[in-house]
């Protein structure tokens, strides 16, 4: 028998357990989608932009701004509509990377602007470069860097001399309008656009008419970022890292025609484009650019600019609810399906003598890090004229190639060239480099890249020079000066991205974190980074040379550089 004890005898009614609180669901924030109903601005940026159409500034830089000065340039245009125009203020002389930050602006930024030229494939005509090396020696202190999105920039642009600059481009069908910003940029296409036995198709009739339609186009003016294109028949253009690449391929039933891929790009959250499996006719190419861009344009993240490109749309839809939206509601019909080109194994950057289908020659020349000047230009130009060439060609690895070359006047464009440093059988080092504009002229550097980069390659040829007949394979060393990566160097064998580290007296100074293994093509990765792994900028070239070596102590026979230092250790990397 159980004896149970009573419970106590009370007046008081029994307390329920209070129930649990329901909470109100928590709003999610708006991405800022003009589609959806979201126009109102949510950044300073997208203010400025909604407040005068960034197109609308050209006309205010020549009947304003160039004649009462730079202090007399409204700042909303200054630091936000000048881009559209090809210009951005650059880096005041004498302040290392510890000024990098944009509470220092006011006096990080020099009276004198980076102009940024178009050349949208890269194809140039001799007058234009003539009149490119003008610009050069006449308004820019002699600069003239070759971008690798294939564009030319300056330094030292007075807005004073900025109209005359214009009318000069213009007389030669060149331009700076959306050059930078929010924007469609400068479009990547094969330097042997038209010329090469590998090319699936000519590309240039499509980045003509995108051209001709689409840029300057206020309907396309206020993207929620930048905007990049590639277009080539050959996989010659870094198509994985673009906004849209449009990739050579062969249908088995249509014929010749483009691959479609979306969403790529870089910086500090790097991702690798996404195919949609479609097959595109040549003639298709500007409209299904046009339905991809406006999707960006509409669909587009602008709540945070760091999340307003493409790329994390695309993350967030995945390719086939791309591909649907595309197809039904921009296109208004369906896509083609077709076959994934097959990769590369190596970079296609046309340095040396190409054989063309016409049996003439294209012969690709390597300016180190793509710094050029005006006399380089000019020389250029008349070295190519002497050559019987009409054209020269830019590279989106900063390199320029010269078509259209007879083989009897090989050796006298070579020796030419070769007068004013530019060769068209670089070492390895000079050949595989790629270089940002650094802390030289770039408000965002923390470290000098360029002349680092220019500095690296004789040490390079000089230090290694037992053991260079050794490589059999590319590596490539990418330098930049931010993590904005305008260098790409998450896909570089060694690629350096440059920020303040502290040395062994605690100072602040200039290093670089560095990622390795990095490649495009073949076995696309992004570079691995080591844990708490930075060197001293200062220690770049003896840390390469020691990599170096130790790739090539432990290599297999024929393994890229890529390869290697995924299964390396800790120890050989450092």
């Amino acid at each position: 028998m159980t004896l149970t004890t009573p419970a106590p005898l009370t007046d008081e009614p029994a307390v329920a357990a209070p129930a649990p609180r329901k909470r109100a669901p928590r709003k999610k924030a708006t991405e800022g989608q003009w589609a959806l109903g979201y126009r109102e601005p949510l950044n300073p940026n997208e203010q400025i932009k909604k407040d005068d159409n960034p197109l609308n500034v050209r006309a205010r830089i020549i009947d304003t701004y160039s004649k009462v000065g730079f202090d007399g340039i409204d700042k909303a245009d200054l630091r936000g509509r000048f881009r559209w125009m090809g210009l951005y203020t650059q880096r005041a002389e004498g302040y290392d990377g510890t000024h990098t930050h944009d509470d220092n602006i006011d006096y990080l930024e020099a009276p004198y602007f980076m102009m940024r030229v178009r050349t949208d494939g890269g194809q140039l005509t001799l007058d234009q470069v003539r009149t490119l090396a003008g610009i050069s020696r006449d308004f820019a202190r002699g600069t003239a860097d070759i971008s690798d999105r294939q564009n030319l920039q300056y330094h030292w642009i007075r807005i004073e001399d900025v109209p005359e600059i214009w009318r000069r481009l213009e007389e030669v069908g060149l331009q700076t309008t959306e050059a930078c910003g929010d924007c469609p940029r400068g479009m990547l296409g094969s330097p042997l656009a038209g010329l090469s036995a590998d090319e699936v198709i000519d590309a240039t009739p499509a980045i003509e008419e995108i051209k001709r339609r689409y840029i300057g186009n206020p309907e396309y003016s206020n993207l929620p970022r930048k905007f990049k294109t590639a277009i080539s028949g050959q996989q010659d253009v870094v198509h994985e890292i673009n906004d849209v690449s449009f990739v050579g391929v062969e249908h088995p039933e249509h014929g010749p025609g483009f691959d479609l891929w979306v969403g790529g790009g870089l910086s500090t959250n790097p991702m690798f484009a996404q195919r949609l499996g479609a097959w595109i006719p040549l003639d298709e190419v500007p409209d299904v650019w046009e339905g991809v861009i406006a999707i960006f344009r509409d669909y587009g993240y602008r709540r945070l600019r760091s999340k307003a490109r493409l790329k994390f749309l695309i993350k967030d839809w995945g390719p086939e609810k791309f591909r649907e939206v595309l197809a039904q509601e921009y296109l208004e019909r369906p896509l083609l399906d077709g076959p994934a080109p097959v990769p590369p194994t190596h970079p296609i950057d046309h340095v040396g003598v190409t054989k063309q289908v016409d049996g003439r020659n294209a012969v690709g020349f390597s300016a180190v890090s793509g710094r050029l000047s005006d006399t380089v230009l000019f020389a250029l130009a008349d070295a190519a004229e002497r050559a019987g060439s009409d054209s020269v060609r830019f590279t989106p690895y900063q390199k320029l190639v010269i078509v259209n070359v007879d083989d009897d006047k090989l050796a006298g464009l070579d020796a030419d060239l070769e007068a004013v440093g530019l060769t068209s059988r670089p070492s390895r080092w000079r050949r595989n480099l790629i270089a940002c504009t650094g802390l030289e002229f770039c408000k965002l550097s923390f470290t000098e890249t360029r002349s680092r980069s220019q500095a690296l390659v004789p040490e390079m040829e000089s230090r290694l020079a037992e053991l260079n007949e050794q490589l059999d394979v590319p590596i490539t060393i990418n330098f930049n000066g931010c993590p904005n990566s305008c260098a790409r160097v998450q896909v570089a064998d060694i690629g350096l991205k440059g920020q303040l580290i502290n040395d062994a007296d605690g100072n602040a100074v200039e290093g670089f974190q560095v990622h390795l293994g990095g490649s495009l093509g073949f076995d696309s990765g992004f570079g691995r980074k080591l844990r708490q792994h930075k060197i001293l900028a200062d220690d770049a070239t003896t840390y390469i040379e020691r990599l170096v070596r130790n790739f090539i102590d432990g290599r297999h026979e024929g393994e890229r550089f890529a390869e290697w230092a995924v299964r390396a250790d800790d120890a050989q990397l450092q």
